[in-house]
């Protein structure tokens, strides 16, 4: 069963972008093909609360190869997406301390919904828990209105 929305995007500007992909990845150190954050259109820090977006196109390097006939936003990637933008949110928090964040593991994990190229897929991420080396954050992926992925990510400082 699918969780509750994080965020009511209705009630967010998503065309007012507070930090575009230069930002994001001067904070973050992924780079080249992974840095794949377009921007961070809304964030509340009391409530934990910050929301991002990637535009999925048919020109990604992942396009021509996944599902050749038919082209589908690969999953490992929603997830990817979505930890860099709750990975950028952490570090915000540590005071843009640098540091790598690695994956530490991935809870309650479902897809629900096939992300074609042509779609400006939105990002939220909700803080769970926090400690200085390690979070957890609830992640939601959606297109339009619907809700396409949801997980739970645990990040590691390294």
């Amino acid at each position: 069963m699918a969780r509750e929305p994080l965020a009511d995007l209705a009630r967010i500007d998503l065309d007012q972008v507070i930090a575009d992909h230069a930002q994001i990845y001067r904070l973050l150190q992924h780079a080249g093909r992974f840095a794949l954050l377009d921007g961070v259109v809304h964030r509340d820090p009391e409530a934990g609360l910050i929301v991002g977006y990637k535009d999925i196109r048919a020109d990604d390097w992942w396009a021509p190869d996944h599902v050749p006939a038919r082209a589908i936003f690969p999953g490992a990637l929603m997830v990817e997406t979505g930890a860099q933008l709750a990975s950028y949110d952490f570090l915000l928090r540590q005071e843009g301390e640098e540091r790598f964040i690695g994956f530490g593991g991935l809870n309650e994990t479902r897809f629900r919904g096939v992300v074609e190229p042509g779609v400006r897929m939105h990002f939220v991420s909700k803080l769970h828990r926090m400690r200085s080396t390690m979070f957890t954050y609830f992640v939601q992926g959606i297109v339009g209105e619907q809700l396409v992925f949801e997980t739970e990510v645990l990040g590691v400082a390294l």
